[in-house]
């Protein structure tokens, strides 16, 4: 295989994985500020910063199922305690991302209002730490070799001009 073969199939998984992480991460989004929603609202109306935490805790643990068993299945490994600690510890550095933002909107800068503190931290520091998270979790958490699952993308003969010949994948 030559090596814009390698480089377009490794494009090709990356999406995949992307696009999976982006869907887990809608929905982890969802249920995050849904329950945050509820929580601010709610019992917690006295500390939005606790119902931040306890909304992003339930969402991480549907991210570690979603993520484990769909969209890194084919790089989880075996050692499914270290994998869990080590998406712990780097759900914990993004939520502190989010809790950051939030905290610097609400008392650094005097933002109150439920409209602010969705943004600061529901939005803004949702955006920054789901891109830490991605990154993190491709790199330090889900490590292993690709499985034979997800080979590469044959190559297509070239034609005597030098384009790619057409045809089903």
């Amino acid at each position: 295989m030559n090596l814009a073969n390698k480089i377009r199939a490794l494009v090709v998984l990356l999406w995949r994985e992307v696009l999976k992480f982006g869907t887990v991460g809608g929905l982890g989004w969802v249920i995050d500020n849904g329950i945050y929603t509820l929580l601010w609202h709610g019992p917690m109306s006295d500390s939005t910063i606790k119902a931040r935490v306890v909304s992003t805790a339930i969402a991480t643990l549907f991210a570690w199922f979603a993520n484990r068993y769909w969209t890194f299945r084919h790089r989880r490994s075996e050692q499914v305690w270290k994998e869990f600690s080590l998406f712990l510890l780097m759900n914990g550095l993004g939520l502190g991302i989010v809790l950051v933002c939030q905290v610097i909107s609400r008392y650094v800068l005097g933002f109150t209002s439920f409209t602010a503190d969705f943004i600061a931290g529901g939005v803004i520091g949702l955006v920054l730490g789901t891109i830490f998270r991605f990154l993190a979790y491709r790199y330090f958490v889900f490590t292993e070799e690709l499985s034979s699952e997800f080979e590469p993308i044959p190559e297509r003969p070239l034609t005597p001009s030098g384009t790619a010949t057409t045809g089903s994948r």
